[in-house]
Formats: C-alpha cells, sequence, structure tokens
C-alpha cells in the first residue's frame, strides 16, 4: 500500500521537475534558437547565412541612405569653403587692390557632356590667397587639376581637351578643395587677365550666400524618392528572414515531439531569426564598409562620393541596429500565426486557408485618404503625412499580391507537364512566391507614380528661352576686344572644322552726347557692327552692301521711341559711353543721314538687336571703346566631336570666353539635381533588388533540392524541371507588375491632384514594367546553373 502525503500525492515519488518562467524561459528560449541557427549543421549554416547575406545587403543600402545627410552636409561645407569673397566688380576699383586680393574670372567649359569647372587667376600682390585644397598659387599658364581631370588629360580619351588647357600641370587639388572625388575641376594662371577683359576682384574665400529655398513641389518629389527607394529595401529584410521557413517549422515540429509547447517553439523560432538578423547586421556593417573603400572610384550618372563623406546620421544608424532585428523577430511571430504546429507535423503543408482581403484593401485606401486630406501642396509642406501616405499604400500593395497570386493560381488547372508542375507548386506555396516579387512591386509602383508626378511638374521647371536650335546651334561670348580680335574671331569659327556658319557682331552702347544734370536720363540705344550676312539675322532689311547703316527699331513702340532720341540721322554719337570718367576719352561718330529704319528680327538666341546697326565698312569694329565680341555658330552635327572644336576655338581666342549650347527648353537646376538623385537612388536600388531577388531564388531552390532530385530519378526531363521553375517565377512576376502598374497609377494621380496638376501620360508605366521583367528574366537566367546541379543524384543524400 503506497502511504499518501497530505497534498494526495506518494510519498516516495521522485520530486516534480521544475524549469525557468517569465523571463528567465523566454532568454533560455531565445539562447535556444540562436543555438539552433549556429549549430544546425550545414542546412542550418546554409539557410543562416542566406539569411544573413540578404538581411546585409539591405542593411548596407539603409547604412547608405543613412549617410545621405552628411554627405550632403560635407559637400556643401566644401563648396561654401571655395565660394569667393568678393571685393568689387567694378573695373575701376584699383584702390581696392591689395597684396593678398586676385583677379579671377569663370573658365567653365564643357567637354563630352560632362562639366569641367575652373577660373583663370592673376595675383594683385606677393601673398594671394590660395583657394582650399591648393598649396601654392599658380603662376603664368600654370595649372592645378583634380585628380580625375589629370586623369582624363593623360588618357588618350581627353587629347582635344589638352589643347583647349594648355597649360603645364603643377600640381593636384586636395580632397578640400573638390566636391566629389570625381569632380574635373582646375585654377590656372594668367599675366593677361584684367578688369577690362571680364576679371572681378576678391579678397578671399568661404564666403557664403543665401541659399535658394527649394519648391515645396521638389520637397514632395524628394520625399517620394526617399520612399520608394527604401521601401523595397525593407520589404526584402522582412523577406529575408523568413528564408527557410519550411524546414524551420519541421525542426520546430519535431521539437514539439519532445515536449516543447506552441509558446516555446515560437519563441525558439524568434531566437533564430534574431542571430540571422545580427548575422545581417553585421554583414550589411561590412558590405558598407568594404563598398565605401571603393565609393571614391565609383561614379554613378556622374555622381560621385568621399568615403570619408559615407558616415551613418548616429541616431539613423542606431534606429537601424534596434530596428532590423525587433521586425525580425515580430515578422518571424506573425508568420507563425498562420502556422499549426504540431508534435506529428506542420499543418500548412495541406492545402492553404483563403487570406482575406478587406483588411489588406484598407491598408492602401487609407494611405490614399491621408494623401488626399493633407491638401495642396503650394507653398508649406508637411511631409510626415506625405511620406505617411506614400508608405501605407506601397505596404498595402505588398500586403495584396499574396491575395491576388493565391486568387489567381487556384483557378489554373491542366496544360502542358512544366505548367502542371509550377501552378501545383504555386498552389500549394503562393505565399513564398508572391514574398519573392514584393519588392519588385513596390519598387515598380513607385517608380510608376514618381514618373507621373515628373510628367506632371515638368512644364513648371522648364522654361522656354525663345531660342531657335535650328538657325545656330552655339553661342559665344567675350568682353575681349583689341586690335583686329573682332574680325580675327569670326574668321577662326568660320574656319573651325565641322562649323557652316557663323553669326558674328562687335556690341556696345552709344548715347546722345552733351551735359545733362544730375537727375536727367542720357538717351542711350546700343550699336552692333557685323557684316551683312550677319545684319541679315538680326533685321529686316532686304538688300545690303558694305558701308550700310540702319536704324532698328523693336516691337516695341515706346523703346523705338527711346532710341530715336540717340539714333538721330545725320547727327553725332558717343561711342564711349563712359566719356568724362577719369581716363575716359570723347569718340564721335556722325550717323549717316541715309540710314534706313527697319523693325528687328529676333536671332537664334531669340534677343532683339535695336539700335544703330552698321556694316564693318561703316565703321571698324576694332576702334570701339568697351565693346563686347559674340558671335552665333551653325554646326555640322554628323562632324564627331564638333563641339568640343568650337569651345577649343573659342579657348584659343580668349581663355575667358564663354561657350552656350542653343537649347529651346532649360531645366531648372534644382529639378535637375532631384531628377539626377531619383537616377542614382534608383540605380542603386534596383542592383539590390537583383541581388536580393537572386538570394531569394536560390534559397526556393534550395529548399526544394530533393524533391527535384526525385522528379529527376524518377525519370522527369531536366527540360521540364527547368520550364517549370521558369513558370513559377514568371507567374507571380505577372500578378506583381499588374498590381503594381493599377497602384503605382492610381498613387502617382492621387500626388498630381496634390500639387495642383494634371495626369498628362497615362502610358508611363510601359518602360518601368519591362524593366521589371527584364529584371525577373535575368535572375531567373543566372539561377539556371545552380539548378541543373540541384538535379544530381546526389541531392537525394541527406543529414
Amino acid at each position: 500500500m503506497t502511504l499518501l502525503d497530505h497534498k494526495n500525492v506518494p510519498v516516495d515519488a521522485p520530486p516534480r521537475a521544475t524549469g525557468p518562467t517569465g523571463l528567465a524561459a523566454l532568454l533560455r528560449d531565445l539562447g535556444l534558437g540562436v543555438r539552433f541557427a549556429a549549430s544546425g549543421g550545414r542546412e542550418g549554416w546554409i539557410r543562416t547565412l542566406l539569411t544573413a547575406v540578404g538581411v546585409g545587403l539591405g542593411v548596407a543600402l539603409l547604412l547608405v541612405a543613412a549617410s545621405v545627410p552628411n554627405l550632403l552636409d560635407h559637400r556643401s561645407a566644401r563648396d561654401l569653403a571655395r565660394s569667393e569673397t568678393k571685393i568689387s566688380e567694378s573695373p575701376d576699383a584699383q584702390a581696392e587692390k591689395t597684396d593678398t586680393s586676385v583677379l579671377r574670372i569663370n573658365a567653365e567649359t564643357e567637354y563630352r557632356g560632362r562639366t569641367i569647372g575652373g577660373y583663370l587667376m592673376r595675383a594683385d600682390g606677393t601673398r594671394p590667397v590660395v583657394p582650399p585644397g591648393v598649396a601654392r598659387f599658380s603662376g603664368a599658364n600654370e595649372m592645378v587639376v583634380s585628380p580625375a581631370l589629370k586623369r582624363l588629360l593623360d588618357s588618350s580619351e581627353g587629347s582635344l581637351l589638352r589643347e583647349r588647357l594648355p597649360y603645364r600641370i603643377t600640381g593636384t587639388i586636395a580632397d578640400s578643395g573638390l566636391i566629389a572625388p570625381g569632380e574635373l575641376f582646375y585654377y590656372a594662371g594668367s599675366d593677361t587677365l584684367a578688369p577690362a577683359n571680364g576679371g572681378h576682384r576678391i579678397a578671399g574665400y568661404g564666403d557664403s550666400g543665401p541659399s535658394d529655398p527649394m519648391s515645396p513641389i521638389l520637397v514632395v518629389l524628394t520625399i517620394m524618392i526617399c520612399v520608394v527607394l527604401l521601401m523595397p529595401v525593407t520589404i526584402f529584410i522582412a523577406t529575408a528572414v523568413r528564408f527557410g521557413g519550411e524546414r524551420r517549422d519541421r525542426r520546430l515540429a519535431a521539437l514539439r515531439l519532445v515536449g516543447a509547447d506552441i509558446r516555446m517553439t515560437r519563441r525558439i523560432a524568434a531566437g533564430e531569426a534574431f542571430f540571422g538578423a545580427v548575422l545581417g547586421l553585421l554583414a550589411g556593417l561590412a558590405f558598407f564598409l568594404v563598398g565605401r573603400r571603393f565609393m571614391g572610384s565609383v561614379e554613378v550618372w556622374d555622381v560621385s562620393a568621399f568615403p570619408a563623406d559615407l558616415v551613418p546620421d548616429t541616431w539613423l544608424a542606431a534606429l537601424i541596429v534596434v530596428a532590423v532585428p525587433v521586425a525580425a523577430v515580430l515578422v518571424t511571430l506573425v508568420a507563425l500565426r498562420s502556422v499549426v504546429i504540431e508534435p506529428l507535423g506542420v499543418v500548412r503543408s495541406g492545402r492553404n486557408r483563403r487570406r482575406r482581403i478587406w483588411w489588406r484593401l484598407l491598408v492602401p485606401v487609407a494611405g490614399l485618404a491621408v494623401l488626399v486630406l493633407s491638401g495642396k501642396a503650394d507653398t508649406e509642406v508637411n511631409p510626415y503625412p506625405i511620406a505617411g501616405g506614400a508608405v501605407l499604400v506601397l505596404v498595402g500593395l505588398a500586403l495584396l499580391l499574396p491575395w491576388l497570386v493565391q486568387a489567381c493560381v487556384n483557378r489554373l488547372h491542366g496544360g502542358p507537364v512544366p505548367w502542371q508542375l509550377a501552378t501545383r507548386r504555386l498552389q500549394l506555396s503562393s505565399g513564398a512566391a508572391s514574398r519573392a516579387v514584393s519588392g519588385i512591386t513596390v519598387a515598380v509602383a513607385g517608380a510608376v507614380a514618381l514618373q507621373m508626378l515628373f510628367a506632371a511638374v515638368g512644364d513648371e521647371f522648364s522654361r522656354m528661352t525663345g531660342q531657335d536650335p535650328t538657325r545656330a546651334q552655339f553661342y559665344t561670348y567675350s568682353e575681349t576686344v583689341t586690335g583686329d580680335a573682332a574680325t580675327r574671331t569670326i574668321k577662326k569659327f568660320r574656319a573651325t572644322e565641322g562649323v557652316t556658319g557663323v553669326i558674328g557682331m562687335v556690341e556696345t552702347y552709344v548715347v546722345k552726347p552733351g551735359k545733362y544734370k544730375g537727375d536727367d536720363v542720357q538717351p542711350t540705344t546700343s550699336l552692333t557692327v557685323g557684316d551683312c550676312a550677319t545684319v541679315r539675322e538680326i533685321a529686316r532689311i532686304g538688300s545690303c552692301k558694305e558701308g550700310d547703316v540702319f536704324v532698328v527699331h523693336p516691337r516695341d513702340k515706346d523703346t523705338a521711341e527711346w532710341t530715336d532720341q540717340t539714333a538721330r540721322k545725320g547727327k553725332p554719337v558717343e561711342l564711349n559711353y563712359m566719356a568724362g570718367e577719369p581716363g575716359e576719352k570723347s569718340k564721335l561718330w556722325t550717323l549717316p543721314a541715309d540710314a534706313r529704319t527697319v523693325p528687328a528680327r529676333p536671332d537664334p538666341m531669340g534677343q532683339e538687336h535695336f539700335g544703330i546697326v552698321a556694316t564693318v565698312g561703316a565703321i571698324d569694329p576694332t576702334t570701339l571703346p568697351h565693346a563686347q565680341t559674340n558671335a552665333q555658330i551653325r554646326v555640322d552635327r554628323s562632324v564627331e566631336d564638333v563641339s568640343e572644336y568650337v569651345r577649343n576655338t573659342a579657348a584659343e581666342l580668349d581663355p575667358g570666353m564663354r561657350v552656350v549650347a542653343v537649347n529651346s527648353v532649360v531645366r531648372d537646376r534644382q529639378y535637375a539635381s532631384v531628377q539626377r538623385g531619383l537616377q542614382v537612388g534608383g540605380t542603386a536600388t534596383l542592383l539590390l533588388i537583383a541581388a536580393a531577388m537572386l538570394v531569394s531564388h536560390l534559397e526556393q531552390l534550395r529548399e526544394r533540392k530533393r524533391l527535384l532530385s526525385v522528379l529527376v530519378a524518377f525519370g522527369t526531363r531536366r527540360t521540364t524541371l527547368g520550364w517549370s521553375v521558369l513558370w513559377q517565377t514568371a507567374v507571380p512576376v505577372l500578378i506583381g507588375l499588374a498590381v503594381a502598374i493599377a497602384g503605382g497609377l492610381g498613387l502617382g494621380a492621387v500626388m498630381v491632384r496634390m500639387i495642383g496638376k494634371k495626369v498628362t501620360d497615362w502610358w508611363l508605366f510601359l518602360p518601368m514594367a519591362g524593366a521589371g521583367a527584364a529584371l525577373i528574366a535575368l535572375v531567373t537566367l543566372v539561377s539556371l546553373p545552380p539548378l541543373w546541379r540541384m538535379m544530381r543524384p546526389d541531392g537525394l543524400r541527406t543529414e
């Protein structure tokens, strides 16, 4: 007879085992999950490494995004450090000349589509100030260049540029004097530069003028770019932590068999996800640090950065470190809520339960409602509702995709064997297929919306110049006119390779002679001198011969009357508009009495040259004081590098001569900068998505390695399996692209309405949809060699 104590427990019974509870149990189970992830054999390590690589790719791009604020601050600081402190732009400010002041002129040029910044400089004294990053002031015919410009000049590609910059290189500009490592920049010394030919005097560097505020519409575009580029990254990180989910669930079922309860298995799974996310953080940091070392030698859309500038913002970096593991744990726990793990198996292996759509639709609808209620972006932009609404819409599309994929594949039946294998696999695991393409879906949807925004606001940031590129393709301008410079300029350009015509003229101002009181305005008009061919381009004259003079009236009657007060036929005019100033002498010239009055004709630049227009035979342009030479040049575009030949001729005539391309439309610089940022960020995001999808695809193939080997062992042809894998990828992609196009068009239409514009083109999704499909095809093609290897009979082995 067994003795019982007062609690009805046998006296000789062994003591009941007690384990940790509460926080101790949580830590124990999490630690057990970490141990499983770290010591689960080859299969466990492969899954953990795939997760770490996937998360690491996303973390690396997030760290790059977190470095953008510091990057922009450092670039702006260096740009301000080399900005000039002006003393005067007046040619007569000789009294302001000091031993440290410097004369300089902007000598910026362009070479094969790339801007080359630079200045010609001349020291006023023995201790001239030097720009940041420059060790010694350049002497005459010497220059210091950026490392990128030196490489270009030393290469065969820079042969034409060396003709334009014939100065002897005496050094390179240090990083502190450059905005980016790929910047093309130089400082050249000159012994002929003077205030009279355009030079202005500076006292130092580092003067920061007020910056132009960004348009509210551009703020909206910038916010959207950030959301669109970062959303696919976060979605892929959430997808990466679920790699190997089916194997994990079977392992958890084995733990249930040995006594683990549901809560314990979920905590163990969270520990595995936490370990993979931490490894992903370390991998992402390694990717970031290694990639940063090569950042200085990489250019994307002509944009580069110094490695030292890529320093993540402290708070953003801390947020990434905390958010990634927490998100990994939450995603894992949410995923396990739809799985019933029992000791004898995983219920998910059966038929998928139908997903509910109502709550998935609420998310994008809520996002659109937030955007609609946030009002129009007219003067002040609140970034929070814009970013929040866009995030809700894009997340809603990602949530809607699994329901659509399941609803579509469940209706697919029959067909060839590869098609049946693909559809059956999708019916059994549509969730994994939809997760694999969710990143590209969000990226394409966001890109479509952004393209609609850019198309809608493009006209607002584009200015019609009135220029006519069919009459001339380049405009040159110079303030240096000495001796026969005017006629020599025109002759040189006409002799340049590829030039078919030159509209060359010398311009100055003339005034009505006489004495005037302080409050009186002296009548003034312009004087333009050129040959008959040039005169025909700027006035409607009919016949013309050398020696003719014309009075040209503009369309505005008041301006025409003001012109006639100076251009009095048979009366003298003062050619030196600065006569009476110290050192300036009067130079009178009589306007011929037989000068014809004709209407003006806009030149190729869209400008009216009214006033007195004379041919070279009537007045010698080399005798005009304070005159300026400009030429409008027609070229044969079929001649290779014809624009470089024109710029080389301009530099030979006057190193400070400006050469401007004639364009009918000019883009706003801030708008172009935002667009360039979208191109750079979009390229980086697409590369990440391509790498991420490849990792995800390989992980899915690894999950099916044994199944593929079994099918091959039973006689299934490899081509049949290859086509089945292709169809397994293509079907979710097509559904994802449909969701992306519909969602992108809807989001874009709402955003366009926010800024008070109208949708200009509903077919902008075609290039982005094509890019997304091409990306999927590329990933599938790259994954075929691993697929063939996984079909070998040794895939039947197991551990």
